[in-house]
């Protein structure tokens, strides 16, 4: 039977390139639903997806020659990967592939904030001139505090390293996390010294609203918080709260909890009032879900992906 694979979402197409040229068939369909991809899933060795459909244990029992779903991202939270693996099926995903673009957006926004880039842009088009409205801080002497210290917690450290600040890490699933980047501490600690943190953990039902009133209130001093991860680790009610209390100084949000799970869109019809909050404060930054989502990160997310498959598979049979 000829090795099929079906690509459910788009990605650069170096990963089809390159799996046609090992001998395997790609078909694609962008807009099936999951009624319709069960009826034909048996007919795939492998599918291709980002975040467009949850890829179940009902849907995976039906897939009688699937040898591999990959995922173009970081996070496999739409896929019940303890089924797969129970029937065989290797998940592959690509950090490695956007974790420059990650690291380099969280910097950049927290440059652009503490800086007050965007608001001052906003001033001066209004043609107001604003200096010492707009004086702003230093990323030198300040403690960083990455939560999560996975593909892109350490590049966020990495380049930081370069701007004379301290940087600590807090990772609850790995031992010995730290590196030439970032020391290694415990939850304590990190509440205790930073002054920014940065969160790089991945969704799941444990780190659901990991970042909530108790964690925000128990640091010393007042933060700045970036969230470059998931939107549901973050609870946005809470984090209104710490934004007109002064406990949280400023956030940088690239992801939002109201994003739909394919991340492609939020309903902006109907906002709700933490959201709106969010919208309207000049001590938030917003940017839509796009850190990861670079030209370049692009290519290497499917070329990653491609590696892994390759050097799993080899050439279909």
């Amino acid at each position: 039977m000829a090795a099929r694979v079906l690509f459910l979402d788009s990605v650069h197409s170096v990963l089809e390139e390159k799996l046609t040229a090992d001998g395997y068939i790609c078909e694609h369909d962008y807009v099936c639903s999951i009624d319709e991809l069960r009826n034909k899933i048996n007919d795939y060795r492998g599918l291709v997806i980002r975040s467009r459909l949850i890829i179940d244990e009902q849907l995976l029992s039906s897939a009688g020659q699937l040898t591999f779903i990959a995922r173009s991202g970081s996070g496999l939270e739409n896929i019940d990967v303890r089924y797969a693996a129970s029937k065989g099926i290797h998940c592959f995903n690509s950090p490695e592939g956007n974790r420059d673009a990650v690291g380099e957006h969280a910097l950049g926004m927290l440059l652009s904030l503490l800086n007050k880039i965007s608001k001052g842009d906003s001033e001066v088009r209004k043609l107001m001139w604003k200096r010492e409205e707009n004086r702003g801080l230093e990323i030198g002497g300040k403690t960083i505090g990455i939560i999560g210290y996975g593909n892109t917690g350490k590049s966020f450290a990495k380049k930081l390293s370069g701007f004379s600040c301290d940087v600590i890490t807090y990772d609850r699933y790995v031992e010995n996390a730290g590196d030439a980047y970032a020391v290694q501490t415990d939850l304590g600690e990190l509440f205790e010294r930073a002054d920014v943190v940065s969160v790089h953990i991945p969704y799941s039902k444990d780190n659901h609203y990991f970042v909530n009133s108790e964690f925000m209130s128990s640091f010393r001093k007042n933060i700045y918080l970036i969230n470059t991860s998931r939107g549901k680790v973050l609870n946005s009610k809470d984090l209104v709260t710490a934004l007109k209390s002064g406990k949280v100084n400023g956030a940088c949000l690239d992801v939002l909890e109201f994003e739909k799970h394919s991340f492609e869109e939020v309903e902006f019809d109907s906002v709700p009032e933490s959201l709106s909050y969010l919208i309207n404060s000049d001590k938030v930054l917003l940017t839509p879900h796009v850190a990861g989502w670079t030209e370049e990160s692009y290519y290497k997310l499917s070329s990653v992906l491609y590696d892994k498959i390759s050097s799993t598979f080899g050439k279909p049979k």
